[in-house]
């Protein structure tokens, strides 16, 4: 009985600690494929995009982090529509910098994640200073 119950920890410690290994491996393979050299070179709202759906991809689905994301998504769209135009919305700016920000303060994110998301800040507040300099003339 004492065996039974040694092997049946140690079969449910492996088991947890495998899926904790794999979804390390997971969020490494993104972060490693997705940051290139080239990554930022006028796709900066796809790119911010793309880290948004990485991050939704790793929670619940019914979870006041999805609703942050989504909105913070829905905001990013608004304000690529206006880039696209060829309008700089400075106000929609400000809402998806305060979304990113309420993000990267999650608890759960990873250090890697986090890092991603001031990333992502960074840019965003580049695009503010400079961006005339994006998507040619027209943002």
């Amino acid at each position: 009985m004492k065996r039974l119950l040694m092997s049946t920890a140690l079969i449910t410690g492996l088991l947890v600690s495998g899926t904790y290994a794999f979804s390390q491996d997971r969020d490494d393979t993104y972060h490693r494929e997705h940051r290139d050299q080239g990554y930022w070179q006028n796709r900066l709202f796809d790119r911010v995009r793309a880290d948004l759906d990485h991050l939704q991809s790793l929670e619940p689905f019914f979870s006041g982090s999805q609703f942050r994301l989504a909105k913070a998504k829905q905001d990013l769209n608004e304000l690529q529509s206006a880039a696209n135009a060829g309008r700089f919305d400075n106000r929609n700016l400000d809402e998806v910098i305060q979304a990113m920000e309420r993000i990267s303060m999650d608890g759960h994110l990873s250090g890697r994640d986090r890092d991603m998301v001031q990333d992502d800040l960074t840019r965003l507040r580049d695009y503010r200073e400079h961006h005339e300099h994006y998507y040619g003339q027209r943002g």
